[in-house]
């Protein structure tokens, strides 16, 4: 069982999603379609949404963007957090334009009058403001672009926090991202001893899916297994949705988030050929139930219900042409392969109606 200091941060609330004070790690994603198209960036967040989105971020890069901030909102049905860079004023727009949260990057916001004017368009929305510090645009030390360090981005936040702290807002929540996995984790650790906000985790410009996938699952990992992280990114080049059900199947990992999970043999010289088939439309089938279930899909009698026996149900392809349907360990029928597939089918919408009936 993964020990969580999640309690141990300060709690703000993204529209009705709490992050931060013991709350369930949220999950977060990025619209990426340009601000004009609206109908476009409302299906990506529909479908991150049925994904499992918490909070959905926008790029606000001029004001005709921040103009799209209620309609998005209103459509998606998910917290919009407003994405600024270089121009303080959009934040101050997106602040009284329905946002439901903003990022700021330190390195790029403007001075302390900038910072003021978006702290109190944030205070008079009551919204938070996330302090977005990434390595590859810290801000210049006596002109000279700094050297992403771990020490530099944590000082870059703690001083833009003390800042925003003196200004009489306390509604943040802080990332330190890097592609370098372990400056990222580095980070994340020595923020945590200094500070108690709320953290928002992520790797930035992950990659592919592939490499993404895998970059970011091993630095959210160990920072979610050692109990620090809030909210969650996975960042990748791919869509939304995608993003979302990578995220998804990090937190089922580390046990800190319920939902589906298949259990599959990786398939040998013994495996039914169906195997992967099965197992990839189980995974959908699960997702458009909702039902929280751990489901086996075994290809041979070696890697039957011995192995998978704390699935709540499952199938084995056989020898002869065989195969067993097995719940909680047990089995319960043996059936033609060809068949399991059906049966297996069959018997997760009878679950799902026996659900709905208690």
């Amino acid at each position: 069982m993964i020990l969580s200091v999640a309690e141990q941060t300060k709690q703000i609330m993204v529209g009705d999603v709490p992050v931060g004070g013991g709350a369930p790690v949220s999950i977060q994603t990025m619209a990426k379609a340009p601000p004009d198209q609206v109908d476009r960036i409302v299906e990506q967040l529909k479908d991150a949404k049925k994904a499992g989105c918490d909070i959905a971020r926008i790029a606000i890069p001029n004001l005709e963007a921040v103009k799209t901030i209620g309609e998005i909102k209103q459509r998606s049905g998910l917290p919009i957090v407003a994405d600024i860079h270089f121009d303080y004023r959009l934040a101050v727009a997106a602040a009284r334009n329905g946002a439901d949260g903003l990022r700021v990057n330190p390195g790029n916001l403007g001075g302390r009058d900038a910072l003021k004017a978006v702290v109190t368009a944030a205070a008079e929305a009551d919204i938070p403001i996330r302090v977005g510090v990434n390595a590859g645009s810290l801000p210049k030390t006596q002109g000279m672009p700094a050297i992403p360090t771990a020490d530099a981005m944590v000082n870059t936040a703690l001083k833009m926090i003390a800042d925003i702290e003196s200004i009489g807002f306390d509604k943040l929540k802080v990332s330190l991202k890097a592609f370098d996995l372990f400056t990222t984790v580095e980070a994340n650790r020595r923020f945590t001893i200094q500070a108690d906000w709320p953290l928002h985790l992520g790797v930035t410009e992950a990659g592919p899916s592939l490499s993404g996938t895998v970059r970011s699952a091993a630095a959210l990992g160990i920072l979610l297994a050692e109990g620090i992280g809030d909210t969650i990114r996975i960042s990748l080049s791919s869509d939304p949705a995608e993003e979302v059900r990578v995220a998804r199947y990090l937190l089922r990992t580390l046990n800190l988030r319920p939902g589906p999970v298949v259990v599959s043999c990786p398939t040998c010289g013994r495996t039914d050929s169906q195997v992967v088939g099965l197992a990839t439309k189980i995974e959908s089938t699960l997702e458009l139930l909702n039902l929280d279930l751990v489901v086996a899909v075994m290809g041979c009698e070696v890697n039957g219900p011995g192995e998978a026996r704390e699935a709540d149900l499952g199938v084995a392809f056989g020898p002869q042409g065989q195969g067993l349907l097995f719940e909680s360990g047990q089995i319960v029928g043996k059936y033609a392969n060809e068949e399991l597939h059906d049966v297996l089918l069959a018997r997760l919408k009878e679950i799902k109606e026996e659900i709905q009936h208690e």
